[in-house]
Parts: C-alpha cells; sequence; structure tokens
C-alpha cells in the first residue's frame, strides 16, 4: 500500500548532487514500504491521470540488484509504488522527489523475481510487471569508507569513499547517483572525484554543529567497473561536534584556537624551517595518536624520534605534535620539518579538545598546500569544487524545515 504524497519527498532529486535534508531527529533515513508521486491526491475515476513502470521491462532477466523502478506518471496520478519478492515480502524504498524513479532501500536479491505494482488516481487496481535479478557476478569490486558509525566528527569532515578498482570516467555519474547522503539540518553538498579510486563529499559550507548524518553507498549489485560490480551496500551514521577551527600565522608564530565561534587560548608555535617549510591551507585533522616514530627519509637530514600528541593534516606528514626540545623557539622562530611544533602543555590541550575533522589554517608560509595532500576539500572554492563531481550543480534544498521529509537522498532525476 503506498505512502501518502507529503512522502514523495522521501527522496529529494537534485541536479547532480546531494542536497541533505532534515531527519526530524532521527539518525537513520527511514523507508517507507511504497511511495508516491504524480501530485495531489484525487477521487479515483475513468478520467482520472494514471502512471505506470516503464523499466525494468514486464519480464525482464539479468536485472541489477541496484536497480531503480522508473516510472511514468501524468500530473495529479498520485501514484504508489509496491515491490514484492518472490516470497510475498515487501521490498521497502522510496521515490524521488520528481517521482522519476523509485529506490529501494536496500539491495535486492541475486537471482530472484520480483514482483513491482503501481497504482494511481485513474488505476486502483494497478498495473504490475515482473523481472528478475542478475546472478551474483564473478568479479566484484569493494566500495569503503573510514568513518566509523556512530562517532563525532569535525565540522571540516569529508566523506571519504574510496574504490577497489578504478571507476571509469564514463561510469562515475551512475556510480555517483548511488552515493546517497543524508542530514539534519539540511544542507547542500557535492561529491568530488580525486581520481577513479577515490570520491569525497563535503558541503558548501562547514558542517553545522549537531548535524546528524547518515551515508549509504548504494553500490551493491552496480556496475563499477567494465567487467565488476559492487560488491554490497555501505552505511554508516555519525554526528558533527563542536565547531573547532585552529589558526596558525607564520607571520607571528601564534596558533590562535576558536571553539563555536569564541577565541578559547593563543598558542606559540614553531613552523617549519627554510629548508622544509610548513604548508599553508585548509587542512584538516585526518588522524590522532598518542605516540607516533618519526623517521626522515632525508639523509642529509636524518632523524627518528618518537613524537607525543600527534594530530595528522597531510599525507605527506605535516602533523601538529608536541616538541618539547623547540620550546624556546616556539614563537619566535621556525625549526620544524615542515610540522607545526607546540609545547608538551599546549599539545596535551589540542589533543584533549580536537576531533578527526576539525580545521587546521595555516597562512603566510612559503609553500602552498599541494591539492590532495591529506583532505585538502577545504582548500579549493566552492565554484571549482563543484566541477570535480560528475553531475551538474546542486540546488538549495527547500528554506522551510517543516517542509522537508523524515529522510533524504540524493540523485540525479536521470537516474
Amino acid at each position: 500500500m503506498g505512502v501518502s504524497a507529503r512522502a514523495l519527498a522521501t527522496i529529494t532529486a537534485l541536479a547532480g548532487l546531494i542536497a541533505l535534508s532534515a531527519c526530524s531527529g532521527d539518525e537513520k533515513p527511514k523507508w517507507s514500504n511504497s511511495g508516491s508521486a504524480g501530485g495531489p491526491s484525487a477521487s479515483a475515476s475513468a478520467a482520472q491521470p494514471t502512471a505506470t513502470l516503464t523499466a525494468p521491462a514486464d519480464g525482464a532477466t539479468g536485472v541489477s540488484t541496484a536497480t531503480e523502478l522508473a516510472l511514468q506518471a501524468a500530473p495529479g496520478a498520485n501514484a504508489s509504488v509496491t515491490l514484492t519478492d518472490a516470497s510475498g515480502a515487501t521490498v521497502e524504498g522510496a521515490l524521488r522527489s520528481d517521482g522519476t524513479t523509485w529506490i529501494p532501500g536496500k539491495q535486492l536479491k541475486y537471482g530472484t523475481q520480483y514482483t513491482a505494482t503501481v497504482t494511481s488516481a485513474g488505476d486502483s487496481a494497478g498495473k504490475k510487471i515482473t523481472f528478475t535479478t542478475m546472478a551474483k557476478p564473478g568479479k566484484t569490486v569493494n566500495v569503503s569508507t573510514a568513518l566509523s558509525d556512530n562517532k563525532v566528527y569535525g565540522v571540516a569532515i569529508p566523506i571519504v569513499v574510496r574504490f577497489g578498482s578504478s571507476v571509469p570516467s564514463e561510469l562515475r555519474a551512475s556510480v555517483e547517483k548511488r552515493l546517497l547522503v543524508t542530514s539534519t539540518p539540511p544542507q547542500v553538498g557535492t561529491w568530488y572525484w580525486f581520481n577513479g579510486g577515490e570520491v569525497h563529499f563535503r558541503p558548501k559550507e562547514y558542517w553545522q554543529t549537531g548535524t546528524k548524518v547518515s551515508v549509504r553507498l548504494a553500490t551493491g549489485g552496480l556496475q563499477l567497473t567494465k567487467t565488476g560490480w559492487g560488491t554490497k551496500d555501505v552505511t554508516t551514521n555519525f554526528t558533527i561536534g563542536d565547531k573547532i577551527i585552529m589558526t596558525t600565522d607564520d607571520k607571528t608564530h601564534q596558533m590562535t584556537v576558536e571553539k563555536n565561534g569564541e577565541v578559547i587560548k593563543t598558542i606559540p608555535v614553531s613552523l617549519g624551517k627554510a629548508k622544509t617549510p610548513s604548508s599553508s591551507g585548509q587542512m584538516v585533522i585526518m588522524d590522532k595518536q598518542q605516540s607516533e616514530l618519526f623517521v626522515s627519509t632525508d639523509p642529509s637530514d636524518p632523524y627518528r624520534e618518537t613524537v607525543y600528541l600527534t594530530q595528522r593534516m597531510t599525507s605527506g606528514g605535516e602533523y601538529i605534535h608536541a616538541a618539547p626540545w623547540s620550546e624556546g623557539d616556539q614563537g619566535k622562530r621556525n625549526v620544524s620539518h615542515g610540522c607545526t611544533n607546540v609545547s608538551q602543555k599546549n599539545a596535551k590541550f589540542l589533543f584533549d579538545l580536537t576531533k578527526i575533522g576539525d580545521v587546521h589554517i595555516v597562512k603566510n608560509t612559503p609553500r602552498k598546500l599541494a591539492w590532495g595532500n591529506g583532505w585538502t576539500d577545504w582548500d579549493k572554492p566552492w565554484d571549482e569544487y563543484v566541477k570535480g563531481s560528475a553531475l551538474p550543480p546542486p540546488a538549495a534544498p527547500a528554506a522551510d524545515p517543516s517542509a522537508q521529509p523524515s529522510a533524504t537522498v540524493t540523485v540525479s532525476p536521470s537516474a
């Protein structure tokens, strides 16, 4: 039985990107057993508009387990979709907000026959199609994200997705449409392909404190390469914590620490010396460790040192960390190998304060942060960042939160 027209918005279709929508306090999206589309409800009669399912074709075989049901509905049809498997069990799912397709709430089973029914204002009995999904493919490709379930992250955390094999350019749009993000409150965001093996998502502005984010990488059974299909869907849910921004200025050798817009501490620092300058740019804390062994890769400048209270900022090895050996230089001159040196006491303060995903902005050093050297997503303006998507730029979410569904997902209208 279909849901009301209000549930139509459960899946938000933005032209090519993910628009994040309100979740009414839930951390996970709630999928209805069916969806409705096509405009306001109307009294059923022969004169009322109808709807049909246009794909998969009736009787189709070898259908992807990541398939969506394509819908053709006249305005006012108030279409409602129900999907059942061979045993008669109902498959949960929801329509995109434009009513073009219906997305199952989880990967369909391999080698299974399904029956889909669409009812409408002019056809209460409904029209049915049956189709059978593909056999399990011989070659599968793993899809993963390092984000942990139910963890609190910083306001700059990107959603980093990695593929076990490189996704060719011609398949990236279809893959991106199946990378589904939901949030409360709604925030506009987009994906950026760093290469065929890695794609990131970030909102236009830093995540708002308290945002609840749910991610579904709906790639199970989706073609990812010429010969490989996604192994399974991947899901994770997380929350955004306090807004922590550290700003370090090489001109003053000082770090300013802000929490939720208020300066809470100023810390003397020592950055990279002339031979090994620190990078200037917007960086994100990628990892934190109580201690790490740092070993030089430059024979002309050897060192081997156990370093404490480390916070990684780049893939190349720039950190914030305790440096008791340089406390006399901190606030005065640069003596590090590119890291941000702080005192033992200040390193403990920062380590206890920050989260993975917090921001560190470094200014006025002689070297610019290299794109892709860590989570550099915020070091590119939004107008440039959107060009890294395989889909058109996003539209803003609805301004009125009361108009938002309980959960929304994005994908292109042509999905």
